[in-house]
């Protein structure tokens, strides 16, 4: 292989047609890291999350389990929750014509429905999405037949770390939210995703994580080895912005795992970052071709979060190397327009795996 490897063509980043596919091919056919469950605790919580180019309603049932439908009505379309998130008591109404669905999808009540008895109360319910629970999470498919989770999702950590436990170790879904941060990103999020993929450029724009691990500063990132971790600096008690001390080990975190950090990206939206403290979580939602939200969770064991405990310290590392990445990003976005980015860039060879990652997009959407 050549010292250097082609990237994507400018076009692939700023194209809408090319992200009216990626939004069909991509985003809705694979499985969507939606929401953390615990958000939604009590029967008749809800959210609204943009999946691809659908809007699609998560929310808790009177039997405790959660569903998800696509945001429309059956009459005649319009959009049943207008808001973000909130509480319904009992049923899912929709503010045009009134007709209001069960929580399990079934619509319950309509004007005039009783003189409609022909009506098939299930077949005009809301349109179900399925939905599989992970790491406290709740991740979605729009696909009509999904692709395995087994495969496509779990797999992804296994293939990362080389140990299916490997994750379990740190109990993700037990964590408790200690802080969410939404970031609006002006860039398309293939750039994201490659950027998160290579620490090429870690000792350029990162002083304070390369202060914590050293080895990022040479320019290979940990997912380049499969099961390896980088190190904590010998001075860096913990993985904070100074280097002073986190809140002791997760209980399930191994010998092998501590004073480590690993990174995952479970394609097509998701970072997971592991470190013997505390877990971040990416979540991207793609907009537009230059334009991302990405919403970051640090999380940690319970009884750190309701101590009160300050978390500055340990969020703003993460927190920094993020307006780092994402201020990379909206300067590169900027560049795919240009002729001289036409036939796309190059990769050197610390990069060369994110040569993988474009062979799979144009394999999703030539598929």
């Amino acid at each position: 292989m050549s010292s250097l490897v082609s990237t994507l063509p400018g076009r692939s980043y700023t194209d809408p047609e090319i992200f009216r596919r990626e939004q069909e091919k991509i985003f809705e056919a694979l499985w969507f890291c939606a929401v953390r469950t615990d958000e939604l605790a009590r029967p008749g919580a809800f959210k609204t999350i943009q999946v691809g180019r659908e809007s699609v309603i998560v929310v808790r049932g009177h039997d405790n389990a959660l569903r998800a439908f696509l945001n429309v009505c059956r009459h005649r379309g319009a959009r049943l929750c207008a808001e973000p998130e909130g509480h319904v008591k009992r049923t899912i109404r929709c503010a045009y014509h009134a007709w209001s669905y069960d929580l399990d999808g079934k619509l319950a009540a309509a004007p005039n429905l009783a003189k409609m008895p022909d009506i098939d109360r299930a077949a005009y319910g809301m349109i179900p999405v399925d939905l599989r629970e992970w790491l406290g999470y709740a991740w979605l498919c729009l696909a009509g037949e999904p692709p395995s989770f087994e495969e496509t999702v779990t797999g992804a950590a296994t293939e990362r770390l080389g140990d299916p436990a490997a994750i379990e170790h740190y109990h993700v879904d037990k964590l408790a939210l200690g802080r969410r941060i939404v970031y609006d990103v002006q860039a398309n999020w293939k750039l994201i995703v490659e950027n998160f993929m290579e620490c090429y450029h870690c000792a350029t724009i990162h002083p304070e994580l390369t202060a914590v691990l050293p080895e990022f500063a040479g320019g290979y990132a940990a997912q380049y080895y499969v099961g390896h971790g980088a190190e904590f600096a010998e001075r860096a008690e913990g993985f904070t912005v100074d280097g002073r001390a986190g809140f002791g080990k997760l209980p399930g975190v191994s010998a092998e795992q501590d004073r480590r950090y690993y990174a995952i990206t479970v394609r097509p939206q998701v970072f997971i970052n592991l470190v013997p403290d505390h877990v971040i979580m990416h979540r991207m939602i793609p907009l537009a071709a230059d334009r991302t939200v990405v919403e970051c969770d640090w999380l940690y064991h319970p009884d750190v979060v309701a101590s009160g405990a300050d978390l500055s310290h340990s969020v703003e590392l993460f927190h920094r190397v993020n307006e780092q990445d994402f201020d990379a990003c909206e300067r590169t976005q900027p560049g795919m327009s240009s002729r001289a980015y036409r036939d796309g860039g190059v990769l050197v060879p610390s990069e060369h795996h994110i040569s993988a990652f474009h062979q799979w997009v144009n394999q999703r959407l030539r598929g």
